[in-house]
């Protein structure tokens, strides 16, 4: 039930009438691999466990959401993986009227199926930034490509609807683009690549980034354009997608960087620590644990986080203050964000 009145407005909508029905929740601060742009090369500061959030404290502030018009949940980290109560997270949250999904590097993810099957848990994103085990273990440090490779064919297997994550950069993998493409000719997936984004301690630099535009390029050098079919994009999607004729899977593009799609932005994030972020590219932060812990209502505090968020990108509204790095160097390093 959405909280409404005569006299307000839903505590989900901001002062730009977006309304925010979709929640990613991070479970955990830890990985179990060390990508470069995700992890500083220095580490973090990890959160003392104290600060993170229980089971118990994730369910009640999620089912807070749900009352107020979330409708679909995603669970990241880090690793949510690597949780330990993670099979009473997933039983709690199932119980919740909401889309459950989840992002994964996928390294033990088969110790989970029966677990993610049996709470309806069937949208999968997979993170993997090449498809050769060197590079593989150049970005993430750990020689665990086989294991990815053969659990996503796993899952795909066992009929979950699977998306892999790419994020390019220039001279690393960008020369992967039709691998990755060539991946749906024979498996139902879909290939999102991802234009790589500034977070703190991640070294970005705009020469790095692979844009939208880039991208196309080399799909219309390698493919027949009446073979490049343009797919109907869901509504507040963050991806263009595509697919090339004849291939059982698809293909898209998240833009974020480029051509951001703030204007119908529903999204928000919850921190393993409990602080609720209006926007990925935002440096504020709400703390809705400590609020919950003091045994208060966090809905003020969500209401005035929401309604504080910018209309585009955290305020970085050109990609001239994108490339400021005092500005994106408040924010988090991605891996304390939850992907």
């Amino acid at each position: 039930m959405t909280n409404t009145s005569t006299h307000s407005k839903p505590i989900l909508q901001d002062s730009f009438g977006r309304d925010h029905a979709y929640l990613r929740i991070s479970l955990i601060e830890r990985c179990n691999l060390r990508c470069t742009y995700c992890m500083p090369a220095d580490g973090i500061k990890l959160s003392p466990k104290s600060h993170l959030m229980t089971s118990d404290e994730i369910y009640e502030i999620a089912k807070t959401f749900v009352k107020n018009g979330v409708t679909k949940i995603r669970l990241t980290g880090g690793e949510p993986l690597i949780r330990k109560d993670i099979p009473v997270i997933l039983e709690k949250l199932a119980t919740l009227p909401v889309t459950l999904s989840i992002t994964s590097n996928a390294v033990i993810i088969d110790k989970h199926i029966v677990n993610l099957k049996k709470h309806k848990v069937n949208k999968i994103n997979i993170s993997l930034d090449s498809l050769d085990r060197a590079r593989f273990k150049e970005i993430t440090l750990r020689d665990q490509f086989e294991k990815v490779y053969k659990n996503i064919l796993l899952l795909v297997k066992e009929k979950f609807e699977v998306k892999v994550n790419v994020v390019l950069m220039k001279g690393f993998n960008d020369d992967e683009i039709i691998d990755f493409i060539n991946l749906t000719k024979d498996l139902p997936i879909s290939i999102r690549f991802i234009e790589f984004m500034p977070f703190d301690g991640n070294k970005w630099d705009i020469k790095k980034m692979v844009s939208y535009k880039e991208i196309m390029e080399r799909v219309s050098a390698s493919f027949n354009n009446k073979d490049i079919i343009r797919l109907q994009d869901a509504s507040n999607d963050t991806t263009k997608n595509y697919k090339i004729a004849g291939y059982q899977g698809a293909f898209g593009i998240i833009s974020s960087v480029t051509n951001p799609f703030c204007d119908s932005c529903n999204r928000l994030r919850l921190t393993a620590n409990g602080k609720l972020k209006n926007c990925l590219f935002s440096a504020s932060e709400s703390d809705l644990l400590t609020t919950l812990r003091k045994g208060q209502s966090i809905e003020p505090v969500i209401k005035k986080a929401v309604e504080a968020k910018f209309k585009v990108r955290g305020g970085m509204d050109t990609l001239k203050k994108l490339q400021e790095p005092k500005l994106h160097n408040k924010n988090r390093s991605m891996i304390t964000i939850g992907g």
